[in-house]
């Protein structure tokens, strides 16, 4: 029977990895009964294993799961902490959001939601983009040293479309306006026909250890009333994942 528990437990976690549920839709999704998975979510929410995302809302992986995650490496660390804050991402947007480092002088993408749309979005976990032609390398770049910014700026710069932008003036003045404003919007400048928003994620020194972002189609994200508002609430969830980082 505690086997049973355990093996059960996992397919909750399973599958409120995939982003946010009620006890109802959970308990049809994994066939279960509700009064069962109600009992487990429970023992998981007492461990911190998940949370609820408000009171008497739907549940998400909890922040008590970073604890199971030391003994595995730090890349995955880092996904383990970002992951509630990608899904909160998306639950607000209603986009993928995804995860980013610095990787070889490169923007590589470590995780990625998904969403419930006819319109599916690319998964880039596991890609490499070069750092001028997306929002996540923008702003980790805006944050290196300058002398790593001028190293990277007086290279050769990969045009990927027409909107790709590769004057190194033109970068640094996009740089300036990043440390300002805390986040940066890049339109159909690596892909046609995608719009991505990103946030640093900031060491104690101000350095970049990562990047939060949100893309989606460029038709429908952003809604220009909204486009100050999504930088904002990506600029917060880079900022929470920071101070958890450095707790």
């Amino acid at each position: 029977m505690a086997v049973q528990s355990v093996e059960r437990a996992f397919l909750l976690l399973r599958t409120l990895a995939q982003g946010p549920l009620g006890v109802t839709d959970l308990a049809e999704r994994v066939e279960l009964p509700k009064s069962t998975v109600a009992r487990l979510l429970s023992a998981l929410e007492s461990e911190g294993a998940v949370a609820q995302v408000e009171a008497g809302g739907a549940y998400r992986i909890g922040d008590g799961l970073i604890d199971i995650a030391g003994v595995v490496p730090a890349g995955r660390n880092l996904i383990t902490a970002a992951r509630p804050h990608l899904l909160e991402l998306t639950e607000a947007t209603g986009e993928a959001a995804g995860l980013s480092i610095i990787d070889n002088g490169r923007a590589h993408y470590l995780d990625q939601t998904q969403i419930s749309s006819d319109i599916q979005i690319r998964d880039w976990t596991g890609e490499y983009t070069p750092i001028h032609v997306v929002a996540a390398g923008l702003v980790m770049l805006a944050h290196l040293p300058a002398d790593e910014q001028d190293e990277f700026l007086a290279q050769p710069l990969e045009v990927c479309t027409q909107w790709t932008v590769v004057d190194p003036e033109a970068i640094r003045d996009r740089l300036t306006q990043i440390r300002s404003l805390g986040y940066a919007w890049v339109y159909e400048e690596f892909v046609e026909d995608l719009n991505s928003v990103a946030a640093p994620v900031l060491d104690m020194d101000g350095q970049p250890l990562a990047a939060l972002h949100v893309h989606g189609p460029a038709y429908r994200f952003p809604d220009p009333d909204l486009a100050h508002d999504h930088g904002l609430a990506v600029a917060a969830a880079a900022n929470r994942l920071a101070a958890q980082l450095s707790a």
